[in-house]
């Protein structure tokens, strides 16, 4: 259910500071917003060094955010918050969604981000090729990915091809308490091709999609891996990880583009139907383009992915759309901009 439009003050723009936060803010203000960070303590040495950060609420962790000093504050400036990978990493769902503070977004949306099955339900009612999800580790039928719950950043993910190569990766997490047992893990097809990322943004506002850029994951180390010969691999025995490094802009061949917004749009008409109000803002389809051309998504991001911090000054994308920067950013600022000026702020908040 949409929040009603926020009155008196006009809003700050908020979101924590890790992930994005420098993206965000800078779009904030670049379209006239106050902007406010909160931060853990330790990172304040980084934030400190941007004048477009103007107030910084100081946290040993984020949760604290759910405490009510820091919602009376974000309150008192009449904040609007953006999420990111971090809220989600950060949180459980039910912490995000007793979040007081307006949320950019449908925050509704971001338990289906966050559990495997119910992502997969969204993706499949969106009509998109999908990886076949295996049951079971004695149902794997080869090579496969598996991977944890939620916005990890490729952190633990692992590649099994039968029963015992799962219970070894599941065992190593276990040692290293990343996850509590197997039950924590899910098993996905392994889908051969070229990792894309597709970022866009729909306006309820406009009732337009908007392609604003694409990038490619650069993951350690499984990218590096390349660099070693085939007798040292195989001599080294490490197990390969896909921790996120840091991300590569990647433009598509324009024959590609008809299908990718066609994509977009039935994500957005499904998420619509299935997680009322849909999906306003930014949201990323994350998937493989096999050598035929197609595409099949493996995940998706209800919020807006780091992926977009390449495009801070725009990308070939927002290039064609506007006649000036538009980061992803900057266009979560126009947008909550927009709605001030209409009171409809209550269409794009939660």
């Amino acid at each position: 259910m949409a929040r009603k439009a926020a009155t008196g003050r006009k809003p700050a723009i908020a979101t924590l500071g890790s992930h994005c936060a420098l993206q965000v803010l800078k779009g904030a203000k670049d379209e006239g917003f106050r902007t406010i960070l909160v931060s853990e303590r330790k990172r304040l040495g980084l934030y400190r060094r941007f004048p477009f950060i103007e107030e910084i609420i100081e946290v040993d962790n984020f949760s604290e955010i759910l405490g009510s000093s820091c919602q009376k504050r974000l309150e008192r400036e009449n904040a609007v918050l953006i999420p990111h990978g971090t809220l989600i990493s950060q949180m459980s769902s039910d912490q995000i969604e007793k979040i007081d503070t307006p949320i950019f977004g449908n925050k509704w949306i971001l338990r289906w981000e966050a559990d495997r099955e119910m992502k997969e339900k969204l993706m499949q009612e969106a009509g998109l090729r999908t990886p076949q999800a295996i049951k079971s580790k004695h149902d794997i039928p080869g090579l496969c990915i598996v991977k944890l719950h939620g916005a990890a950043g490729g952190r633990g993910y692992f590649l099994a091809w039968n029963r015992e190569s799962f219970e070894e990766g599941a065992r190593r997490l276990i040692e290293q308490k990343a996850i509590k047992g197997e039950e924590d893990l899910y098993i996905q097809e392994f889908i051969r091709g070229v990792t894309v990322y597709l970022q866009y943004f729909y306006s309820p506002l406009t009732k337009e999609l908007e392609l604003l850029g694409i990038d490619r994951r650069y993951e350690s180390d499984i990218d590096g891996i390349g660099r070693i010969p085939a007798k040292q691999q195989l001599g080294a025995g490490a197990e390969p990880s896909y921790t996120v490094i840091g991300n590569l802009p990647l433009v598509l061949r324009e024959s590609l583009l008809d299908e990718v917004y066609k994509m977009g749009q039935n994500f957005v008409d499904a998420s619509e139907r299935l997680v009322p109000p849909g999906m306003p803002g930014p949201f990323c389809l994350e998937g493989v383009y096999d050598s035929e051309g197609r595409f099949t998504t493996f995940e998706f991001s209800a919020r807006i992915v780091a992926g977009t911090n390449l495009y801070l000054d725009g990308s070939p994308y927002s290039g064609l759309l506007y006649d000036e920067p538009m980061s992803m950013g900057r266009r979560i600022a126009r947008e909550v901009k927009i709605a001030v000026k209409k009171r409809t702020l209550g269409k794009i908040v939660t």
